[in-house]
C-alpha cells in the first residue's frame, strides 16, 4: 500500500492486541481448523474439545421445529406474519420475544423468581451482552474483579472496545477454587492501592471453566460487598440451564428477589444470559442483558442497535420458549444427557488415573494433569499442552489461558460431539497416559541403575585372616552378584 503500512490507517484499538486472541485458547482452535477430525474422512485429525457447545439435545429442537411450522415465517403456516416480521426493526425487540424470554428465564431457575420483560435487552450473544455492559458501567482504565480461573474470552468480550481491565481474584484448588471473601477483599484493596478504580465484579455462575455452581451464601456475600463498596455485580449465567446434578443452581436474581441481602442496592445487579449454551444455538446469536438498573436498561437498549437479533429468529424463539410443556421436557432431558456424558467421560479418565474437579454443570470438565508436568510452571503446562494438541490430536484448553494460578489444569469440552467421537478421544487419552507412565517407569529404572553404578564396586569384608578368609573376600561389581544362581531375576 502506497504511503506507508496499512496499520497506520487504522485505529490504535483495531491494530492493538486487545482482542485477546494471542492465547493458547485460540491457538488450539486454529490447530483444529487446520486438521479437523472426522469419523468418516479424517480419523487422524484433531478432535475439538475446546468448544463449549451442547450438541446432545439438538434433535429435540429439530423435532419441535418440524411439528411447529407456524413458528417460521418462511412456511405456508407462518407466512401470514412475513411482512410484520420482515419489516420489524425496533431495537426493543418483539414484545412476544421479550415476554417469552422472561418466562423461560424464570422456568430455567425452577420458578423461584420471575423476570420483567421490560428489563430484557437483546444483544448479539453473551459476547455482545458483556461488551455492552462494559460500555455502560465503566470507563477506559477502570477495572472489573474476576475470580480465577475465568473464561478465556472475557479479555476480549469485556475489554477490547471498552478499554477496561480485568483483575484476578485468586482462587485455589485447596477449596475447589471457591471464591472467598478474604480473596475478594485482597483483590479489591490491591487494585485500590495501585490507583485502579474498581467498577465491578464479574462472575460466571455456573462457572466456566470449573463446571461448578456458586452457593447462595457466596452470592449474598457478593451482593453485600457490591452494595457496601458501590461497585457493580455482573453475573454471567449463560449455563443456568445446564446444571445436571446437585447442588441446585441459585441465580443472583433469586438472592435479590428473596431479600437475602437487606439493603441490597439493586441498581448494581446485572445478569448476562444467552441461548448459545443451554440450547446449543450459538449461530442464532441470541444474548440478553437483564438489569435492575433503569439507566442501564435504557442505555443498553440504545446500544443493542449495534447487535440486534434478527426478527425472524425472535419470532421462532418466541413460539418455542412459550411452549412451557416442551421447555420442561427439554430441560429435563438435556440435564439427563449431560449427566450421562459427564459421567462416561470422567469415569473414562479415572480408568487411567486422571481426575477432574467435581462438577455438576456446564459442558466440560476441569481436568487435573498436574502429575504429568515436567515441573510446576506455566511453561511446563504449555509444553504438555503442545504435545496433546500436536501428537495426541486433542484440542483441550490449558489452565493458563483461563488465568489459573496453578499449572496443570485443563478444560475439556465433551458435549459438542457424538458418542463415537468421545470414545475415540478417550482412547487417545488412555494411550497417551499409559505411554507417559511407561516412560516414567523407564526413566526411574535408568536413574536407579545410574545410582548403583555411581557407587562403584561393592566389597564385602569378612572377619578372620588367612587364605580361607581371603578367598571368601568377594568383589561385587553388580547387584546381581548378591543373588542366588537360582533367583528368578538371574537369567
Amino acid at each position: 500500500m502506497a504511503g506507508g503500512s496499512g496499520s497506520e490507517l487504522l485505529s490504535r484499538i483495531a491494530t492493538g492486541d486487545g482482542h485477546g486472541e494471542n492465547s493458547s485458547y485460540f491457538d488450539g482452535w486454529k490447530a483444529y481448523d487446520m486438521n479437523p477430525f472426522d469419523l468418516d474422512h479424517n480419523r487422524g485429525g484433531v478432535i475439538q474439545m475446546g468448544l463449549a457447545e451442547n450438541q446432545l439435545s439438538l434433535d429435540l429442537i429439530e423435532e419441535w421445529s418440524m411439528s411447529h411450522p407456524e413458528a417460521s415465517i418462511c412456511t405456508p403456516q407462518g407466512a401470514s406474519q412475513f411482512r410484520r416480521i420482515a419489516n420489524f426493526q425496533d431495537y426493543h425487540g418483539l414484545p412476544e420475544f421479550r415476554e417469552a424470554m422472561a418466562l423461560f428465564m424464570g422456568q430455567v431457575r425452577g420458578g423461584k423468581v420471575t423476570f420483567d420483560p421490560d428489563r430484557v435487552v437483546m444483544c448479539g450473544g453473551a459476547t455482545g451482552a458483556q461488551d455492552t455492559l462494559a460500555f455502560c458501567l465503566a470507563d477506559p482504565g477502570d477495572a472489573y474483579l474476576v475470580p480465577t480461573p475465568y473464561y478465556a474470552a472475557f479479555d476480549r468480550d469485556c475489554c477490547w472496545r471498552s478499554g477496561i481491565k480485568l483483575l484476578p481474584i485468586e482462587c485455589h484448588s485447596s477449596n475447589g477454587f471457591a471464591l472467598t471473601e478474604d480473596a475478594l477483599v485482597s483483590a479489591y484493596e490491591g487494585a485500590r492501592a495501585q490507583g485502579v478504580r474498581v467498577k465491578g465484579i464479574l462472575v460466571t455462575n455456573p462457572s466456566n471453566p470449573l463446571g461448578t455452581v456458586m452457593s447462595r451464601s457466596t452470592l449474598a456475600m457478593l451482593a453485600e460487598f457490591a452494595t457496601a463498596r458501590r461497585v457493580h455485580l455482573i453475573c454471567d449465567e449463560i449455563y443456568a440451564g445446564s446444571v445436571f446434578a446437585k447442588p441446585d443452581f441459585v441465580s443472583i436474581a433469586e438472592v435479590v428477589e428473596r431479600g437475602d441481602v437487606p439493603g441490597c442496592n439493586r441498581d448494581l445487579i446485572h445478569i448476562a444470559y444467552s441461548l448459545s449454551k443451554d440450547f446449543g444455538l450459538p449461530g442464532f446469536r441470541v444474548g440478553v442483558i437483564y438489569s435492575y438498573n433503569d439507566a442501564v436498561v435504557s442505555c443498553a437498549r440504545r446500544m443493542s442497535s449495534f447487535g440486534l437479533v434478527s426478527s425472524q429468529t425472535q419470532f421462532f424463539l418466541a413460539r418455542m420458549l412459550s411452549d412451557g410443556e416442551f421447555m420442561a421436557r427439554f430441560l429435563a432431558e438435556s440435564a439427563r444427557r449431560l449427566a450421562r456424558r459427564h459421567g462416561r467421560f470422567t469415569s473414562g479418565l479415572r480408568e487411567v488415573g486422571i481426575t477432574c474437579l467435581e462438577g455438576n454443570a456446564g459442558l466440560f470438565s476441569w481436568m487435573d494433569l498436574r502429575g504429568m508436568l515436567r515441573d510446576k510452571t506455566p511453561e511446563a503446562e504449555l509444553e504438555l499442552w503442545r504435545v496433546i494438541i500436536h501428537e495426541v490430536k486433542l484440542n483441550v484448553s490449558p489452565g493458563t489461558s483461563f488465568h489459573c494460578g496453578e499449572p496443570g489444569w485443563f478444560r475439556v469440552c465433551h458435549a459438542n460431539m457424538d458418542d463415537e467421537t468421545m470414545e475415540v478421544a478417550l482412547e487417545r487419552i488412555h494411550s497417551f497416559v499409559n505411554e507417559h507412565h511407561q516412560r516414567q517407569r523407564e526413566q526411574q529404572q535408568k536413574a536407579k541403575a545410574k545410582r548403583w553404578a555411581a557407587r562403584g564396586p561393592l566389597h564385602l569384608s569378612l572377619p578372620g585372616r588367612g587364605a580361607a578368609a581371603a578367598a571368601s573376600h568377594l568383589a561385587l561389581s553388580s547387584p546381581l552378584a548378591l543373588m542366588s544362581p537360582h533367583s528368578p531375576m538371574v537369567r
